[in-house]
């Protein structure tokens, strides 16, 4: 897990006490050093007078699950088409999606 008290994350996506965090670490993969991303989503709730987290979700989170996860690929799918890592030109099934960027299955 990430030490978030030395580590932020690079983008965090909010929908009510559902989270979505954004965090970037460089890896070397065939010689060459890389940017890979992880993503925590979680829920804030009080108990008592304290603020905790939890990862667990009841049935009426899932939708705002749904929403940041989407706000999370869609900002790593366009950031990593602005990056040069996607060719417009490619097919659907590769995962990039073309210039109007909506999400493809894979």
């Amino acid at each position: 897990m990430h030490d978030e008290a030395t580590n932020k994350p690079v983008k965090v996506f909010r929908c009510g006490a559902v989270q979505a965090a954004i965090w970037t670490n460089q890896r070397v993969i065939d010689n060459a050093v890389v940017e890979v991303h992880s993503v925590r989503i979680d829920k804030s709730y009080k108990e008592g007078q304290q603020w905790k987290r939890t990862t667990i979700f009841a049935a009426e989170d899932l939708p705002k699950v749904f929403i940041v996860a989407m706000e999370v690929y869609r900002y790593l799918r366009v950031r990593s088409f602005d990056n040069g890592a996607c060719d417009p030109d490619e097919t659907p099934e590769t995962g990039c999606s073309g210039t109007d960027m909506q999400p493809q299955p894979l």
